[in-house]
């Protein structure tokens, strides 16, 4: 029998214990990660692209664990009442190759997205920032603003998205959970939005070389966590703002990101640092409070990794509620796998033909 998370029991399990805390937790666990990064088996991750969007596997293995998530991006599914992405996870036991956990990872995704992106801001941002742009206010926007509350010091939000829908989604979802402390301002543009801020997030969803934010818009010291720009043909940042002396540019696995990020756009050229590099203090967060810093993050397999492992131990902690599943035959003779298909071996109610 195997462990098996779907969106129930996954809204049980952050219930519990809040998704502020949830997302704090989590975004521990990435970091311990991160610290051990040469113990990862490491690979961009497998993508199948079509004009409609695009279905990615990503593994990774720390040679005791293995884990893998299956996930979808798909811009347009939300005019005809889909979701633009979702997602499953499988956690497996090296030394046997038998899966331990089965999860929906839609809700886990943008969990952990908004984990890393607050666990690197806290690094890169300056230190009194407060005031955070936050521009495309879809299925992502929530995650974020807890998070940065959280884990970065945000106490307020100025949100901007081509549909103003959007933004009073995201207003109406914040107002529902009573931040005292967040200040949260709707804006008439990214221009308007950017101006002022200290951290701005972009988290835009079309499949395109998109430029949300241009040079003009980039102020000193300013933090920039590009999280929307994940897929080859999928960018945010106008390609000069990457190219100036003055930025920082942080990606989670270098070989990914230069396919995927927005350093795409830069060919094999410009110096980056990986995530792992700056947790383990082998390269500075930021030189000083006037650089630009950019965390260009696409998502990577230890990111995952780090949630299922999170998900399986908090499963394990609070069995109420728990369910298994007949995913793996359970043989009595383990040569014998067709004996466990026979007809006796069928519970009667389970029998459809008679």
């Amino acid at each position: 029998m195997v462990d098996y998370i779907g969106t129930a029991r996954l809204r049980e399990l952050v219930s519990l214990i809040g998704p502020a805390r949830f997302i704090e937790a989590l975004a521990g666990e990435i970091d311990a990660d991160y610290r051990r990064w040469h113990e990862f088996e490491k690979s961009a991750r497998l993508a199948s692209h079509s004009a409609a969007g695009v279905i990615e596997l990503m593994p990774t293995s720390d040679g005791k664990l293995y884990s893998f998530k299956y996930v979808n991006g798909h811009p347009k599914n939300t005019a005809v009442g889909l979701l633009t992405v979702t997602a499953f996870g499988v956690l497996a036991d090296v030394a046997t190759g038998y899966p331990l956990l089965l999860s929906e990872m839609t809700f886990v995704t943008a969990l952990r997205t908004a984990a890393i992106s607050a666990l690197v801001a806290g690094r890169m941002a300056r230190p009194a920032s407060r005031v955070m742009a936050l521009i495309g206010n879809g299925a992502q926007s929530e995650f974020q603003a807890i998070a940065f509350h959280r884990l970065a010091g945000v106490r307020e939000l100025r949100l901007y998205d081509a549909d103003p829908h959007a933004t009073a989604k995201l207003v109406r979802n914040l107002t529902r959970l009573q931040i005292s402390d967040l200040a949260v301002t709707r804006c008439a543009s990214t221009m308007e939005a950017v101006r002022g801020a200290d951290i701005v997030t972009t988290v835009t969803a079309d499949k395109c070389n998109a430029t949300i934010l241009t040079p003009d818009m980039i102020e000193p010291g300013m933090h920039l966590n590009a999280v929307g720009g994940d897929c080859p043909g999928k960018t945010e940042l106008h390609a000069d703002i990457l190219r100036s002396k003055d930025v920082r540019i942080v990606v989670e696995f270098e070989p990914q990101a230069r396919i995927e990020g927005e350093i795409q756009q830069l060919g094999g050229s410009g110096q980056v640092i990986e995530l792992a590099d700056m947790l383990l203090t082998r390269q500075a967060a930021r030189s000083n409070d006037r650089e630009v810093t950019i965390f260009d993050s696409v998502g990577f397999a230890l990111n995952d990794f780090s949630a299922l492992r999170y998900l399986h131990r908090l499963n394990a902690e609070h069995p109420d509620g728990g369910q298994r599943i007949d995913l793996i035959p359970e043989p009595d003779d383990p040569k014998d796998l067709f004996a466990g298909l026979a007809h006796d071996r069928v519970p009667a109610r389970r029998r459809r033909f008679a």
